[in-house]
């Protein structure tokens, strides 16, 4: 059944504001100071770059976003991988750009706690008595936060969640009335709303274009709009973004109005910030309510940090299902829809995070390698979009015209920020390549080891797996042996699995069952279909899991078998005659087919490396029986050598002596 996207209620626009509007809401904080930073203050630069910032959040946020692609739901869900699933059957290399895409979100999230939280606490130093703080003491205090913060996130957020959106409201009212108090301020500010003004900027205003990379910080946080499709919905999501816009827009009003009364001619150099407390943002306020500002500014900028790093955990489990991420632990802090948390993950966004703070210290300096990363992921969202429109027969000039527009525009984004590569934008890229580097060989893998795997029918064998079930020759393995089979078609099964049973060390069992789990595109599908291959004998169960479904194998089998017995489509109990007197019901033993990489391969160069780069990752990962929700204690191990390029040309000559 299709989620409803389109209803609006109440409860849903708060939680719309509590969790998709962080990123995006906290840019006021540092946008205009990017724009200005070593730069005179003039109308050119103030009207110019407010109407590219006004542009940028109609053309980019708006249209592209809001009206565009949260059209694209997969079952209400939203998101990179949600988008990918929908068009991945239409062309293969589309995995390419998702994967980008995917990486650049995680890279984003090591950057937007850092830069965020460091923007509200350096607020600080607005007051007369802080003023000068030394940057070490804000580097303390960032590092102190971000450490409750990554250690709280063990416990879930269904709790904290809920004071999110009143939060959210409170930051977004608050910057509408510190906006409106100061817009009076220079009534010439309002020609910033027509677009000639942003293209002339671009056209005359030296470096205009390269400023293009600091205009962007308004709209970070737009991909998150699409992401958080399936917490909040459509309507809720459209609903508030006309609020969200209109708080956004009349502080970037305030803000530009203020810095052309006040600072005029003044060139805004650290020095200056430092020494006179110069800082766009908190200048609106009065000095009496800086305190409740930066505390109100932090806690907003930890929602816009929550809602990325709650994004990360959603994005890598997505990429597991989609069989693009090595498998690690997930963890359920509370039944709540949505609700995970990952360790590992989470380890390694609190280290880059971490490393981000004490490389950077600044804001301004972070500022330099955030907006690289999203560039790319709204890059790859407009490719997976144009696929999209396609399947849904668009006519062909509508999907060109967006396709061109958006790339041209996003493009010109991208350059201009690739001014700030050298000044840190490389960290982002070496880290979003480091992401795409791991799920490359993680498919690439899977690739090569799909030419070793062999199928072959099930009915040539059945006949001699019925006879070894019957040979009491032959000790007894298990009463129930189960194997997890990757097989999409029932009629045929895996070589290695019939080689296990017959040839390897011969497994005598009452029952053969052969499990397997199809990933599907459709995000909340959890359904089961079985096959009696042979009654009571060889059966065959196909768990049908949508992509955001955790794959709890070993309850969901023992409640397909609940289900058959029940029905008394088969008989459980033991039949070993001291035990089936008893009724005792007989054990289970789950068979995992692990492999290695055997030393009678001859790949190519690439490939070696990437086999090798992909058994080092599955050594340091979930395991297969953990990654399926096996109980280990009914789980065997087998290993078997995988051999995807076996050596043809062995030069071996006999000798006499």
């Amino acid at each position: 059944m299709k989620i409803p996207t389109n209803r609006v209620t109440a409860a849903g626009l708060i939680i719309a504001l509590g969790i998709i509007y962080g990123d995006i809401g906290t840019s006021p904080l540092y946008v205009f100071n990017a724009i200005i930073g070593g730069r005179e203050v003039s109308d050119g630069l103030v009207i110019g770059a407010l109407s590219c910032i006004i542009w940028t959040l109609t053309l980019q946020t708006t249209i592209k976003y809001v009206v565009l692609i949260l059209r694209a739901d997969n079952r209400g869900e939203g998101g990179t991988f949600a988008l990918y699933a929908l068009v991945r059957r239409r062309k293969k290399w589309l995995v390419i750009p998702a994967m980008i895409g995917g990486a650049a979100l995680l890279a984003d999230g090591i950057i937007t706690p850092p830069i965020s939280i460091t923007s509200a606490i350096e607020g600080l130093e607005e007051l007369p008595a802080l003023r000068g703080m030394p940057t070490d003491t804000i580097v303390v205090i960032v590092l102190i936060i971000l450490c409750v913060f990554f250690f709280l996130q063990q416990f879930g957020t269904a709790s904290i969640g809920k004071i999110f959106g009143p939060v959210m409201f409170i930051w977004f009212t608050m910057l509408a009335v510190l906006g409106a108090i100061h817009v009076s301020d220079d009534l010439a500010i309002f020609k910033a709303l027509s677009p000639y003004y942003a293209i002339e900027f671009l056209r005359t205003y030296p470096g205009g274009f390269w400023l293009l990379g600091a205009v962007f910080l308004c709209t970070t946080g737009a991909e998150a709009l699409y992401s958080d499709l399936g917490h909040c919905g459509r309507g809720n999501i459209r609903a508030t973004w006309i609020y969200v816009k209109a708080c956004l827009l009349i502080n970037y009003f305030g803000q530009g109005a203020y810095l052309l009364k006040e600072r005029s001619g003044m060139v805004i150099t650290d020095a200056v910030k430092s020494s006179q407390g110069i800082n766009a943002f908190y200048d609106l306020m009065p000095q009496w309510f800086i305190i409740p500002g930066v505390i109100i500014a932090t806690t907003a900028a930890i929602v816009a940090s929550q809602a990325m790093i709650s994004g990360a955990f959603t994005l890598i489990s997505e990429a597991m299902r989609l069989n693009l991420w090595p498998k690690v632990k997930i963890r359920y802090p509370s039944e709540e829809k949505g609700q995970l948390f990952i360790p590992a993950v989470n380890l390694l966004l609190f280290v880059g995070c971490v490393g981000v703070v004490l490389y950077f210290k600044k804001s301004s300096n972070m500022e330099a390698a955030y907006g690289l990363a999203i560039i790319m992921t709204m890059l790859t969202t407009t490719i997976l979009f144009a696929n999209y429109l396609v399947l849904h027969r668009i006519k062909a000039l509508w999907i060109y015209i967006f396709l061109i527009g958006y790339f041209i525009v996003e493009l010109c984004y991208g350059i201009a920020l690739m001014d700030k590569f050298v000044h840190g934008g490389y960290i982002t890229l070496i880290v979003g390549g480091l992401m795409f580097l791991v799920m490359y060989v993680w498919y690439r893998a899977r690739k090569i080891k799909n030419r070793y795997v062999e199928f072959v029918r099930m009915e040539h064998y059945i006949p001699k797996i019925q006879e070894l079930s019957n040979d009491r020759a032959v000790p007894k393995y298990a009463t129930h042996l189960i194997y997890l089979t990757s097989a999409n078609n029932p009629k045929e099964i895996e070589h290695k699995i019939i080689y296990s049973i017959l040839n390897r060390k011969p497994k005598r069992a009452d029952i053969y069952w052969f499990v397997h789990v199809d990933t599907l595109d459709d995000p909340y599908t959890c359904e089961y279909k079985v096959d009696h291959i042979i009654p009571n004998d060889i059966i065959r169960i196909d768990f049908r899991l949508g992509f955001r479904m955790e794959p709890r194998i070993n309850l969901m089998f023992r409640k397909v078998v609940e289900d058959l017995v029940a029905n008394k489509e088969v008989n459980i109990i033991s039949r070993y005659e001291s035990l089936a007197s008893s009724n005792t019901v007989g054990d289970f033993q789950f068979m995992v087919m692990e492999k290695y990489l055997s030393q009678d391969n001859e790949l190519p160069f690439i490939e070696r490396v990437i086999m090798k780069l992909h058994f080092w990752l599955k050594e340091h990962s979930l395991s297969e029986e953990r990654g399926f929700g096996l109980d280990v204690a009914n789980v065997t191990v087998e290993k078997f050598p995988l051999i995807v390029a076996p050596v043809t040309n062995l030069r071996l000559r006999r000798v006499e002596d």
